[in-house]
């Protein structure tokens, strides 16, 4: 299906449509206008008269062997020309400002029905595949645009649905992990008492099991991936974020009251 805007474009530039290539040139220049470009002239240099406009300029199809056309929008000035060798026309466009070109080759029977040169709804052929090489080959590379699920998206914009990466959506990170334990006490010596109901509650009190103080997670406000699994890791922060309680670090060597150690 060929783009809203297109069939009124074909009507005003119908009267200069004489050959095959003619209307794949009005093709190319909607689907520039569609993007935000607006056509200043024809030729390669600027001209007093030039005004941004959405149509083609008059004479645009004058040459019937070379067609040059001038866009604009807010950020780039592009040429383009658009040359017929044998049965294909060769599609190039630069970037006056970048100074990038885009090529791309179009054979023009492949999407132009020679034999219906004045009607709009039968000269066109191939629309979407004819679309889809338009934007894979210049309108994405030549503007920034790249190719996302349905629909083009402008480089360095994010789709709505985008979530930021290690930034919160609401609900802070927890501070620790923990296990919950219904009795609310410490299974110290239970496994003695009931030894078919598990392996917990042994002898050896874990500091760090059920029912004690939460252990702190160093890694919380890292990025993922920062501390590798398994490896040893000493929590860092400004003094007096530490956790407290007893610190190896504040008890004195052995032997440092002996002076002659």
């Amino acid at each position: 299906m060929a783009s809203p805007g297109l069939e009124l474009l074909f009507a005003l530039a119908s009267p200069e449509i004489s050959q095959p290539q003619d209307p794949l040139v009005c093709f190319i220049h909607w689907e520039l206008i569609s993007q935000g470009l607006r056509c200043l002239g024809k030729g390669d240099k600027a001209e007093a008269n030039d005004k941004e406009s959405e149509r083609l300029p008059d004479g645009w199809a004058s040459n019937k062997e070379l067609y040059t056309l001038r866009y604009e929008n807010s950020k780039s000035k592009i040429l383009l020309k658009a040359l017929k060798v044998d049965n294909s026309l060769i599609v190039n466009v630069l970037d006056m400002k970048t100074e990038k070109v885009n090529n791309l080759t179009l054979n023009i029977g492949d999407f132009i029905d020679g034999a219906h040169l004045k009607d709009f709804h039968r000269v066109f052929k191939k629309t979407k595949e004819l679309k889809q090489s338009l934007h894979t080959e210049l309108i994405s590379p030549l503007l920034g645009f790249k190719k996302t699920t349905g629909k083009l998206e402008k480089e360095g914009e994010r789709p709505p649905d985008y979530v930021t990466p290690n930034v919160p959506s609401g609900h802070p990170a927890p501070l620790h992990t923990t296990e919950e334990n219904p009795s609310g006490n410490i299974p110290y010596g239970h496994a003695d008492l009931d030894p078919l109901g598990g392996h917990s509650g042994g002898m050896i009190f874990d500091p760090f099991g059920p029912g004690s103080r939460p252990r702190p997670d160093p890694t919380v406000g890292l990025p993922p991936g920062a501390v590798p699994p398994g490896a040893r890791f000493d929590p860092f922060g400004p003094p007096g974020a530490r956790r407290p309680g007893p610190d190896p670090d504040h008890l004195p060597p052995p032997g440092y009251e002996d002076m002659y150690m």
